[in-house]
């Protein structure tokens, strides 16, 4: 799977399981963070190796690292909205002051998630920029070298 496909498999696991507000809400916010983790260690590892000469199929080091600084925000996204989900799950909104604190978590909430996707579109964006096309030279051959044959002494 390359780094872009990886990407693509995260952000629509996300897009498909949204964050709700019942007791699902925050394991679902949890295994977002536990995929991002992942995809983030892997595109830093990815990154660390095409800094090794002779490494085909992987984009740029420097691209690789910009998806990964933008995987690191959505984290940090999702890590904040971990705050306002709790509170919006656990407390009873009977007051009016437990209203108005209800209010202040859900716009919190959306903001974090928001930031998470606009992080993930921009890890996205990076990983799509069009890598340097090989030249149209036809590939070198291998040297040809003479059957050899082993006598027996």
């Amino acid at each position: 799977m390359t780094p872009l496909d990886a990407l693509d498999a995260v952000a629509a696991d996300v897009r498909d399981h949204t964050v709700t507000l019942d007791g699902t809400g925050l394991f679902t916010a949890m295994r977002h963070i536990d995929l991002l983790c992942h995809l983030t260690a892997r595109m830093a590892a990815d990154a660390e190796y095409q800094l090794a000469p002779n490494i085909a199929d992987l984009p740029p080091a420097t691209t690789l690292a910009a998806s990964t600084g933008q995987l690191g925000q959505a984290i940090a996204h999702y890590t904040q909205a971990l705050a306002p989900l709790v509170a919006l799950t656990a407390t009873k909104h009977d007051t009016l002051g437990q209203r108005l604190d209800a209010l202040r978590h859900h716009s919190s909430l959306r903001i974090h998630l928001q930031g998470a996707g606009r992080a993930l579109a921009a890890a996205r964006t990076a990983l799509e920029v069009q890598q340097p096309r090989p030249s149209a030279s036809p590939p070198a051959t291998a040297p040809q070298h003479g059957v050899t044959v082993r006598r027996r002494a």
